[in-house]
């Protein structure tokens, strides 16, 4: 299934953490989100918002891109981030411990197309991409598990 908000746009950096705020109010331990895009996307700025707003207590979220993986303490459990840009290949990934933390952690894993077959088939699918418009983004979204139709029912736009 996909979902797309009004015309797939967001307008700003703002929208885009909107979005990403209304979706971490639904997630849940084992739930995986997987952002795609280039650089620059908003892939990050995405992943940043989601967490700092899930946290209780506000903190630093640097980018994930050379340490590989950050964790947080979320309220109901841990949150992963994942940059797997830098990886060569799943062999990598089950290193990090990554393919642990996604049956009880949250995970948002940037550069998706670096697990290969270890893709999670529960995962909701974020993608995004930069439009001619400076700050405007064009976002998609997808995913197999039915889990994902229930959650996304109250986010229809920003």
């Amino acid at each position: 299934m996909t979902f797309l908000p009004p015309n797939g746009l967001l307008g700003s950096a703002e929208e885009t953490a909107e979005i990403a705020m209304e979706i971490g109010r639904q997630l849940k331990p084992g739930d995986c989100i997987l952002l795609e895009g280039g650089v620059g996307a908003g892939k990050t700025h995405f992943a940043r918002s989601l967490i700092q707003h899930t946290l209780e207590t506000p903190e630093d979220v640097p980018s994930p891109t050379f340490t590989l993986v950050q964790t947080y303490d979320g309220p109901i459990c841990e949150i992963w981030h994942a940059d797997l840009y830098r990886l060569s290949g799943p062999d990598e990934v089950i290193e990090l411990g990554l393919i642990d933390a996604l049956d009880d952690s949250i995970c948002l894993i940037e550069w998706p197309d670096r697990l290969a077959e270890l893709v999670p088939e529960n995962a909701l699918t974020i993608s995004l991409s930069m439009t001619p418009i400076e700050g405007q983004r064009q976002i998609s979204m997808s995913w197999k598990a039915k889990k994902w139709t229930d959650k996304l029912k109250g986010v229809t736009s920003v």
